[in-house]
């Protein structure tokens, strides 16, 4: 770092003026993500005064947030809003209460030419892959339900074992290579676990042959989701609106560098920002959602040897999501398009117009995500914005989707650690680095990376409820139990009309 200046912070900043907390609470939360928002609403509810502190110089929201292309809405993946939690979805409209839409999913695989309807639908798979191949998949199920992998360790044979090999090649080993960058078979079987929730061969055939709206209802297969019309990151907009209007703040453009420790409680935090300007926070109370690794690391020394060597062996997988505003009204009907073709790096593609149509302001023009996965400091990561651009034409092009002719302009959004890597190294390594933090009585991990859990956004924002009632001594729940059961599934369908709830 080139010489800095240092700013200490008074206590007085973020001192409460009421007497709903203690005049000496300096209450930090790292992060402003789902899970670092929904804790810090949570505070300021109860008459808290806060400091979310966020690296990022321009968005909140994290890997849910909305960017902006001049008039154009992309969202760094899709989050769709359901949750089998009540609290969950009362939370959501509480905080946009009017803003709500319902929508239809519709999604599809590209496979080898063809696009085949996500669930997969009997008659439509039948069609495009033919007799041979749909009479292997089912002996290869039931050659798997005889003969299963055993002991189930990888995702390959999690999978293997519950679909059948044929299904295992053909769905997933391709397309879960290239999102993850490793070998099915050196992913953890948790990641299945926790991804592919509740889905099986019964139940896709179910699913196939019953009338639409009586079949299971889990939550890989749901067919209606809501999402605020302006994209998922109009709830953390909004939150953040809230924490600022209510006396605290969320400070944009704060990397937290060092977290002290005094008596083995956290004291203090230094974050460093883009002008290299240092700052100092005194801390009573730390809520973080900053990744694992990084939060071990911010100790440095004040961290045991053997956590600092188990946060090294956190691994984490980058996105580049590559915008191209096409001049159609209609590209295809789908929400997103999952890619299962190794000729192309593509791995995804989100139509932002069928997320919600406010997200496009021309009726006449598409906006398009092509999602791309990496590692940080690699070939596609370096990539410039234009390279990786005339790469994203190409390759819808190449696939059959939209003419290099027709995109006419784009835009490049990159994101660091957007998933935690589920390898043979995680899960005693987190281990590890959760109990020496269960030591430290002040601070609470919340969020997917904060926890090296491939939670979802709903699950996110469980930890960070839980971690902020911890805080105020109104829940003794343990945060990290939200979403430990593996076979955690959502089985519950979008309800059909949701009454929003007043603010």
């Amino acid at each position: 770092m080139t010489a800095a200046s240092v700013e200490s912070v008074p206590s007085e900043t973020t001192m409460p003026t009421d007497n709903s907390s203690s005049p000496a609470e300096e209450i930090i939360i790292i992060g402003a993500g789902p899970a670092g928002l929904t804790a810090g609403v949570e505070l300021i509810r109860s008459g808290r005064r806060i400091r979310v502190l966020e690296a990022d110089p321009e968005y909140v929201g994290g890997i849910a947030r909305t960017a902006k292309f001049g008039n154009y809405r992309l969202d760094i993946g899709g989050h769709r809003f359901y949750s089998k939690s009540e609290e969950i979805e009362k939370w959501w409209h509480q905080i946009l209460p009017n803003d709500f839409l319902e929508r239809p999913r519709k999604s599809r695989i590209y496979y080898r030419k063809h696009f085949l309807e996500y669930p997969l639908q009997a008659m439509d798979a039948y069609k495009k892959m033919g007799f041979w191949f749909s009479f292997t998949a089912v002996l290869g199920h039931l050659h798997r339900k005889v003969f299963p992998i055993r002991p189930e360790r990888s995702l390959r044979d999690w999978v293997t074992n519950r679909f059948g090999d044929k299904l295992f090649h053909t769905f997933f080993e391709s397309y879960t290579e290239k999102v993850w960058g490793i070998k099915c078979t050196e992913i953890s079987a948790d990641w299945a676990a926790q991804r592919i929730q509740g889905l099986s061969i019964p139940k896709i055939i179910l699913r196939m042959i019953l009338p639409k709206g009586t079949g299971p209802n889990v939550k890989t297969l749901i067919d209606k989701f809501h999402y605020p019309r302006l994209g998922c990151g109009m709830v953390w907009e909004r939150a953040t609106e809230m924490i600022n209007e209510a006396g605290s703040s969320v400070d944009l453009d704060r990397k937290v560098t060092r977290i002290t420790l005094r008596d083995n409680r956290v004291a203090g935090i230094t974050c460093v920002d883009g002008a290299g300007v240092v700052r100092e926070y005194p801390c009573t109370h730390l809520i973080s959602s900053m990744p694992l690794r990084e939060l071990v690391e911010a100790f440095g020394d004040q961290a045991p040897a053997n956590v600092a060597a188990a946060a090294k062996k956190l691994k984490y997988r980058d996105f580049i999501t590559v915008g191209l505003v096409v001049k159609k009204d209609d590209c295809f009907p789908d929400n997103w398009i999952y890619i299962h073709d190794p000729e192309v790096k593509l791995g995804r593609i989100q139509n932002f117009k069928n997320w919600s149509p406010e997200m496009v302001p021309d009726p006449g023009i598409t906006f398009l995500g092509l999602e791309y996965f990496c590692f940080e400091g690699d070939g596609l990561w370096t990539m410039k914005d234009e390279d990786l651009v005339k790469l994203g034409r190409k390759e819808i092009e190449q696939i059959g989707l939209v003419a290099q002719s027709d995109v006419t302009n784009g835009c490049v959004v990159r994101m660091p650690k957007a998933y935690p890597i589920y390898d043979d190294d995680y899960k005693a390594a987190v281990a590890e680095i959760r109990d020496w933090l269960k030591t430290i009585p002040n601070i609470w991990s919340a969020g997917r990376n904060a926890m090296h859990q491939y939670n979802n956004q709903d699950h996110s924002m469980l930890t960070a409820l839980i971690s902020a009632h911890n805080l105020m001594g109104t829940d003794q729940r343990d945060p990290w139990m939200v979403n430990h059961n593996a076979e955690y599934i959502e089985e519950r369908r979008v309800p059909r009309r949701m009454e929003p709830t007043a603010s």
